[in-house]
C-alpha cells in the first residue's frame, strides 16, 4: 500500500464520518461525550480527512519518498475528549508504520467503530492495526498520552524506545480590553467545549487590569445549557461551596466560576484568571512556561503564534500536541 492509496483510504473515511454521525454515536458509553460534543469531534475529524488537506499536510516532509520497512508503534490513548487519539492513529498509519494501540477505555467506542469503517474502506489495514488492552508488547516506537503521574510511568517504562510522550498541558488565553461581544463569544466556545475537559480547552485568562469579568459572564451565557449536565453540574456545586467554606473569593454567573489564581490546571466549571498591567509580562511569563501550554488565544498580532479566538478546538494537521512533529518522529524511526 503506497502513500496515494493511504490518503485515498482517509479522505474516504472522511466522507463516510461526515455521512454517518448519529450510526458512530450509538454505544458511546462516556457520560461527558454528550451527542453534541460528539458531533463537533466527528466534524472537524471528518473535514481535516479530505484528499487536499492530507496531501497539503503530508506534502511538507520528504520522507515519504522512500518506502520503509513499517515500524510497530505502540500508542497509549488518553481518553478526556472523543477521539482525542486519532491524530496519533492517523499520523502512523499515513507515514505506513503498524498501529499497536492502547485505546483509553474512557474512549474507546469510537475509535474501534471508525477503525471498523477504515478496515472495510481498505482491507491491506488489516494488518497494519493491532490492538491491545493488556501490556503494550512487540513494538518499536511509543507514543503515550497521559497525565503527569502517568507520564513518569511511561518514562521510566518506555525511555529506553524512541518515544514522545505527553503530559498535562492547559491552553490560556490574554484578553486586551479591546476584544467585542463576537470574539468574547467565540473565547467561551474555547472554554466550555468538552466542558473544558480538553489540553486545547481554554482554562485561564489574563486580564489587563481594570477589565470588566461581565463581559466574560455576559458573553458565556450562550452556553448556559452545560449546568443541565449532571457531571458538569456536579462539579459546579462542589467547587463553589469549597471556596465558600474556606472563604476563597471567586466569581459566578450560575454556569461557571471565575477565580485568581495563577495556576493553569483549574478544575471543571472553574476559570483561573490573572491580571496584567503590562503585556510584556505576560508575554515573558509564557515564554517560561512554554512546557505548561498547548495553545494561546489572543487577538491578531497580540501574542506570537497564538490562535484566534473560537479555534482552539479546530486544529489543523499539521498542530501537533506539545509541538511535538509526530509525522517528522514517525519517519525518522
Amino acid at each position: 500500500m503506497n502513500l496515494q492509496q493511504r490518503i485515498n483510504a482517509f479522505s474516504k473515511l472522511g466522507e463516510i464520518i461526515s455521512g454517518n454521525k448519529e450510526k458512530l454515536k450509538q454505544g458511546n458509553h462516556n457520560p461527558w461525550f454528550t451527542p453534541e460534543n460528539i458531533d463537533f469531534a466527528l466534524g472537524e475529524i471528518s473535514k481535516s480527512l479530505n484528499a487536499g488537506n492530507l496531501e497539503k499536510w503530508l506534502s511538507a516532509y520528504t520522507g515519504f519518498q522512500t518506502e520503509k520497512k513499517a515500524k510497530r508503534v505502540g500508542v497509549i490513548t488518553a481518553g478526556n475528549i472523543p477521539l482525542v487519539g486519532f491524530h496519533d492513529f492517523l499520523s502512523v498509519l499515513i507515514s505506513g508504520n503498524v498501529f499497536v494501540g492502547k485505546l483509553s477505555s474512557k474512549d474507546d467506542k469510537l475509535m474501534l467503530a471508525i477503525i471498523k469503517i477504515l478496515k472495510e474502506i481498505e482491507p491491506e489495514f488489516e494488518k497494519f492495526i493491532t490492538l491491545t488492552e493488556g501490556k503494550l508488547e512487540n513494538f518499536d516506537a511509543v507514543i503515550a498520552t497521559g497525565s503527569n503521574n502517568s507520564a513518569r510511568y511511561f518514562e521510566y517504562y518506555f525511555g529506553k524506545y524512541p518515544h514522545i510522550i505527553r503530559k498535562n498541558r492547559n491552553s490560556v488565553a490574554v484578553l486586551t480590553g479591546d476584544e467585542n461581544d463576537e470574539e468574547l463569544q467565540l473565547l467561551a466556545d474555547d472554554i466550555f467545549l468538552y466542558f473544558g475537559l480538553g489540553c486545547r480547552s481554554v482554562s485561564k485568562l489574563f486580564l489587563p487590569d481594570g477589565f470588566d469579568s461581565d463581559m466574560i459572564f455576559r458573553n458565556s451565557l450562550k452556553h448556559k445549557n452545560v449546568i443541565q449536565h449532571n457531571k458538569y453540574a456536579n462539579n459546579y456545586d462542589y467547587n463553589r461551596a469549597i471556596y465558600m467554606m474556606n472563604k476563597i473569593e471567586f466569581k459566578d454567573n450560575g454556569i461557571m466560576l471565575m477565580k485568581e489564581d495563577i495556576g493553569y490546571a483549574s478544575p471543571v466549571s472553574v476559570v483561573y484568571f490573572e491580571n496584567y498591567s503590562k503585556l510584556d509580562t505576560v508575554k515573558k511569563r509564557l515564554q517560561n512556561d512554554n512546557e505548561m501550554i498547548q495553545c494561546v488565544v489572543s487577538k491578531e498580532g497580540v501574542i506570537e503564534n497564538s490562535v484566534n479566538f473560537g479555534e482552539t478546538q479546530k486544529p489543523k494537521l499539521s498542530d501537533y500536541a506539545d509541538n511535538i512533529d509526530t509525522i517528522e518522529f514517525l519517519l525518522n524511526l
